[in-house]
C-alpha cells in the first residue's frame, strides 16, 4: 500500500465500520452500510484466506477498466496529478528513482498512488462489473500489489474493517527507530 502505508506501520482498523460481529469470529449480528469508494479496508483474500489491506476502488453496480494504470470508473478516467513532495520523500531516496508517483482522484475521493515501471505488472483490464454484495480492490502499489486484477471480487463477508489510521510507525531499514512524524496520522 505505498505511499500510503510503509513498512513498519501499525495501523487503526474499525472492525464496527461496516458490522456488527461476534468477537473473534466472522460471525455477522448485524450490519450497516458497506465500503465506500476510496475506503481502504482490511479483508481476507478470496483467494487463500490470508488477511490483507487494499483500497476499494469499486462497489457494487461500478463499471470498471484499467489501461496503462489509469483507471477508469463508469467510463470516467480519474484525474491524476503530481504527488505532495513530503509524501515521496517518505520512501527510502536510495528507491524513490524506481517508481512514478501520482495523486488520483476517483469522484470526491484522491489518494496516493505509486507505479514501478520496470516490473512486470497487469496495468491494464477489460471493463468489468462489480458484482451485488461485492469489491474490487487495488493496491495503492499499483505495479507490485496482488489484488482484484489476480483474485477478483472481495465478498463482503469477507471484510473486517476499515483502516482509518497509522498508530505507530518503526523504521525497518534504519534498526526499527520510530518515525514520530507518522504516528497517529490518518490515512488518505
Amino acid at each position: 500500500m505505498k505511499p500510503t502505508i510503509l513498512e513498519g506501520d501499525r495501523i487503526f482498523v474499525n472492525k464496527l465500520a461496516y458490522d456488527l460481529k461476534v468477537p473473534f469470529t466472522r460471525w455477522r449480528l448485524l450490519q450497516w452500510e458497506g465500503p465506500e469508494r476510496g475506503d481502504i479496508i482490511v479483508f481476507f483474500s478470496p483467494e487463500n484466506g490470508v488477511r490483507m489491506v487494499k483500497r476499494v476502488v469499486g462497489v457494487p453496480g461500478d463499471r470498471l477498466r484499467l489501461r496503462n494504470n489509469r483507471l477508469f470508473v463508469n467510463g470516467s478516467l480519474a484525474s491524476y496529478a503530481p504527488l505532495d513532495p513530503d509524501i515521496v520523500d517518505q520512501i527510502d531516496p536510495a528507491r524513490q528513482h524506481r517508481h512514478r508517483f501520482a495523486v488520483e482522484r476517483i469522484g470526491g475521493a484522491e489518494h496516493p498512488i505509486m507505479t514501478t515501471p520496470a516490473v512486470p505488472a497487469r496495468r491494464s483490464f477489460r471493463p468489468v462489473t462489480v458484482p451485488e454484495g461485492h469489491y474490487f480492490v487495488m493496491g495503492d502499489n499499483r505495479d507490485e500489489s496482488r489484488d482484484s486484477r489476480w483474485f477478483g471480487f472481495v465478498p463482503r463477508h469477507l471484510i473486517a474493517g476499515r483502516a482509518t489510521g497509522v498508530a505507530i510507525s518503526l523504521d525497518p531499514d534504519h534498526y526499527y527507530l520510530p518515525r514520530y512524524d507518522r504516528f497517529f496520522r490518518g490515512l488518505p
